[in-house]
């Protein structure tokens, strides 16, 4: 059997020491959700419904709970370096990084409280190993890392930024209810998922 030739497209072609975060606002015709990693392109996948509930709840949740000071974010880029601009699931911000405007395609590390990623099948290696240790180095002092418990239930892995390493310590993982105190108060019910 003989494969049918996939369509002809015109796709990006990097430079010779790969794209930088600004390039990601002047490539035309990225799919959205485009990331850059280490220099390259990342294209995201379609989303199963588990990750659109998950975030759905915890954007919610943290909606809910958020001091003033802070903003909460879904899918937006956060510049990580010149060549790493991702887009966490979830962020939480210092609200003096966000203009009145709200014009803005991306957002500084440094502005960045606490990114959160739900894992996918497809993303699996980047949301458990490299973008944790991206935003560690790039000094987000919160991280979550949402799996898919039982049924449709998330797990929330959290962890927080040990500084002399720059590196994420654990700090829990949360099945049923996400309390905690720090980067605020949090009181998410988990198992609000089976009613949505």
């Amino acid at each position: 059997m003989t494969a049918e030739p996939l369509p002809t497209s015109s796709w990006p072609v990097p430079p010779p020491d790969g794209y930088t975060a600004d390039d990601l606002d002047r490539i035309p015709d990225l799919p959205p959700h485009t990331e850059l990693i280490d220099g390259s392109l990342v294209f995201v996948s379609p989303q199963k419904y588990f990750h659109s509930l998950a975030m759905f709840l915890l954007e919610r949740g943290l909606h809910e709970t958020v001091p003033g000071e802070l903003r909460v974010c879904r899918e937006m880029a956060v510049v990580l370096g010149r060549r790493n601009r991702v887009e966490p699931d979830l962020s939480v911000l210092r609200a003096e990084g966000v203009t009145e405007e709200a014009e803005e395609t991306g957002f500084r590390a440094e502005d960045v409280v606490l990114a959160a990623e739900v894992v996918s099948p497809d993303s699996e290696e980047r949301d458990r190993k490299r973008k944790p240790q991206l935003y560690a180095e790039a000094g987000i002092p919160h991280f979550w890392r949402i799996e898919k418990g039982t049924g449709r239930r998330p797990v929330v892995y959290v962890f927080e930024l040990e500084p002399a390493t720059r590196g994420y310590v654990p700090t829990g993982i949360h099945h049923d209810r996400l309390k905690l105190t720090v980067p605020f108060d949090i009181d998410i019910d988990l198992a609000a998922i089976d009613r949505l």
